[in-house]
């Protein structure tokens, strides 16, 4: 299922585990934000199609974190300059996300559910993507995962809560307005 969130970005969701992935138009560029779960790659596939979009057209991918239901389709983008924090990922292949330069989006470090967690907030659109730092209604990412930790959780939420941000777009489940 495609949901159109503004006029440049779209949610993909999908029914079988996996993350939510988000597409970002911005100066041309085709930009996805974590590529679900290997489980939906033929969805992640007809969605783009559905756009008029083949995976070779994305130009950025950016990971939220390294867990399998948000890095499961990464081959599949051949061209796309591919981005994660460093604390999660070592490959070569993952560019630092330090290295991101897009002025619209800024990139907010939020270890916690992972020790390379990130949140992506674009402030013209004032939407935060959260990964699984923060969903909806106050309900957080999971800590007891290996990397995981409860302490610097909230020292990430308490980060977000100075982000003025409108509509919240978590890894999972439903999309929200700024309600915590």
């Amino acid at each position: 299922m495609i949901k159109q969130i503004k006029d440049n970005i779209w949610k993909f969701r999908f029914n079988s585990f996996g993350s939510h992935v988000y597409l970002v138009k911005l100066h041309g560029k085709n930009i996805i934000i974590d590529t679900a779960s290997r489980l939906n790659r033929k969805s992640l596939v007809q969605h783009l199609n559905e756009l008029n979009l083949k995976p070779e057209q994305i130009d950025i991918v950016i990971l939220t974190h390294n867990h399998p239901d948000h890095t499961g389709n990464i081959s599949l983008f051949k061209n796309a300059k591919i981005y994660g924090d460093k604390s999660d990922f070592s490959s070569e292949k993952i560019n630092n996300i330090d290295n991101l330069k897009i002025k619209e989006l800024e990139i907010i470090k939020t270890p916690g559910h992972t020790k390379g967690g990130i949140c992506i907030y674009f402030r013209k659109e004032k939407v935060l993507f959260s990964g699984d730092t923060l969903f909806g209604r106050g309900v957080v990412g999971r800590t007891d995962f290996p990397g995981g930790s409860h302490e610097q959780l909230l020292n990430s939420l308490e980060k977000l809560k100075k982000i003025d941000y409108e509509i919240l777009c978590p890894g999972h489940g439903i999309i929200h307005n700024k309600d915590y």
